[in-house]
């Protein structure tokens, strides 16, 4: 295990979805078959893996589900809770597991409906109903690595029509959480850390397109929230007034066999102008990526 690697989150871990059989169900009555990796055919194909870094929001699929839910809600006592602190009661109670099982579990990225989700093993349906919190942030997150299926039919969920994720892990921080849970190196600089951590965390995030679909954007995100070297490296090149001017990643001419993808991290002294560079290897292989080379110093090649 490498020594910067981020093992477990330092926040609270959650996970969850609509019941896989629901899914199946849906999935077969629109002819797509119950395969979240085949396709029309039923073949299966190669799969597409996800690692993404956005908001889950829960949904009602159908008009009678919601009104079930209201019915449920005019039985108990809710005088003085917020709506979101009702739901998330509602739906923590075992009584009430049935409901959230009806619901389909929408992720949110940059304010864009990206993905249903659906988990591998039904009985992580607690860890979608985790995500539904009691105090919402404008900084809370939600981490999801799974599969990427087919669209989601129309009926699945009330109209939305993007993939269906199967996934195997789910997790929940907020990000000032995130960015004070990274270790400090050097006694005193917490706060410089923590600044520029905010800084490399925050460029990640607004790059563009990132749904943690592809190779370079999943690498990007298991970086943000898996390897503090990323923040701790930032916190030094700004104490030596250099700026982060560039973050690119590519895949990496290095293997045949399986995929890497290059992080590279350019800074720019402010006074001179000289770029220089940080980079780290990510393979991505399969659903899970992992650091195959630590943070160390770049040369472009002609």
């Amino acid at each position: 295990m490498e020594q910067n690697e981020v093992t477990k989150p330092a926040y609270n871990t959650t996970s969850g979805g609509q019941a896989e059989e629901a899914l199946n169900a849906d999935m077969a009555s629109n002819g797509s078959g119950s395969c979240p990796t085949c396709g029309t055919t039923g073949m299966a194909t190669t799969p597409s893996f996800v690692y993404a870094i956005g908001k889950i929001e829960p949904r009602f699929p159908r008009l009678s589900v919601e009104k079930e839910f209201a019915q449920v809600i005019s039985n108990r006592e809710s005088s003085g809770q917020t709506d979101r602190e009702v739901m998330q009661t509602v739906l923590s109670a075992p009584e009430n597991r049935y409901l959230a099982r009806q619901l389909c579990w929408v992720m949110t990225i940059e304010g864009l409906e990206t993905y249903l989700l659906v988990p591998h093993d039904p009985t992580d349906l607690q860890r979608l109903v985790d995500t539904v919190r009691m105090n919402p942030s404008p900084a809370d997150l939600d981490v999801v690595i799974g599969a990427r299926g087919p669209l989601a039919p129309p009926e699945m969920c009330n109209g939305i029509t993007v993939p269906i994720v199967v996934f195997d892990q789910l997790y929940s921080f907020d990000r000032d959480s995130l960015l004070k849970a990274i270790p400090a190196q050097e006694k005193g600089s917490k706060e410089r850390l923590t600044a520029a951590a905010a800084e490399v965390f925050d460029q990640i995030m607004l790059m563009a397109d990132n749904a943690g679909a592809t190779d370079d954007h999943r690498a990007l995100n298991y970086l943000a929230v898996r390897y503090t070297a990323i923040y701790h490296t930032a916190a030094q090149m700004f104490a030596r007034n250099a700026s982060l001017t560039g973050l690119e990643a590519r895949a990496s001419a290095l293997s045949e066999t399986r995929k890497i993808v290059d992080v590279i991290f350019s800074y720019t002294d402010r006074q001179t102008g000289v770029v220089e560079k940080r980079f780290c290897r990510v393979d991505v292989t399969e659903e899970f990526p992992f650091l195959v080379t630590k943070l160390s110093p770049y040369y472009d090649h002609p």
